[in-house]
């Protein structure tokens, strides 16, 4: 009579190891980013990340190494979704002055709906960006989003219809800086100009002001005229008050 055969005991296929692996190590990234936006670098402790991702501290130093590798694995997410949404643009080379515009509103937009990538610039600009310097991928997404800037400008050129000595660098900063601040100062400008910035029609304001701005700026001539004149007052804008009025007038 033959031997009978042991079973074997089932074994988990490596892949099923790995996309648990994977999205633990997501779910770790996730909470770390809301916690983070929250409380600061500082205040937002292993402990309480590890709690948000219903996970362990020592899971967190497996993936990353220390509280200081989760932040900067951490900001190359949101630089790296924010370049994966700009990639997805469908911009028409061909047509420049449109292109560029499409960016304006992608960029400001981006702004708006994600405030955590605000914040957590706000968080690393605090730390004198001496986190990010260590990431060897934050380079690598800045360069893309100036090259689409450069890939405009040289469509834009090539047509006559922008000036030739353009920087894709100091058009990309003048955009970028222009929708960051915005946002970053939002609620100490509200109550330093008395008015709700966050409202739709300010927003939409802003943008139709910063696309006149950046259109004139690289425009290859000084005709303004195929450009919308820009309203000064809107509805949503506060005169100022009456003892504001008395000094600026008493001026001379």
């Amino acid at each position: 009579m033959a031997p009978r055969k042991t079973p074997a005991k089932p074994q988990r296929k490596t892949g099923v190891r790995e996309a648990q692996a994977q999205a633990s190590r997501e779910a770790i990234l996730r909470a770390a980013t809301k916690v983070f936006a929250r409380y600061g670098y500082d205040g937002g402790s292993v402990e309480k990340i590890s709690r948000a991702a219903k996970s362990y501290d020592r899971m967190i130093y497996y993936y990353f190494g220390s509280k200081e590798g989760l932040f900067v694995a951490v900001l190359e997410g949101i630089y790296q979704r924010m370049d994966e949404a700009e990639a997805a643009m469908a911009l028409d080379m061909a047509r420049p002055v449109e292109a560029l515009t499409e960016v304006i509103h992608f960029v400001l937009g981006y702004y708006r709906r994600n405030p955590d990538f605000v914040t957590l610039l706000n968080t690393e600009n605090l730390h004198k960006g001496r986190h990010i310097a260590k990431s060897l991928r934050a380079r690598e997404y800045s360069s893309r989003a100036v090259a689409v800037i450069a890939s405009i400008l040289e469509s834009g050129a090539a047509q006559g219809l922008f000036r030739p000595d353009l920087a894709a660098r100091d058009v990309y900063l003048l955009i970028a800086a222009t929708g960051y601040f915005y946002m970053s100062n939002r609620y100490t400008l509200a109550s330093f100009l008395g008015e709700q910035l966050e409202a739709p029609e300010a927003a939409q304001h802003w943008e139709a002001f910063v696309t006149e701005t950046v259109l004139r700026a690289v425009r290859q001539d000084d005709s303004t005229e195929s450009l919308p004149p820009h309203e000064e007052t809107k509805k949503w804008q506060k005169s100022p008050p009456p003892a504001s009025r008395a000094r600026s007038s008493s001026r001379t």
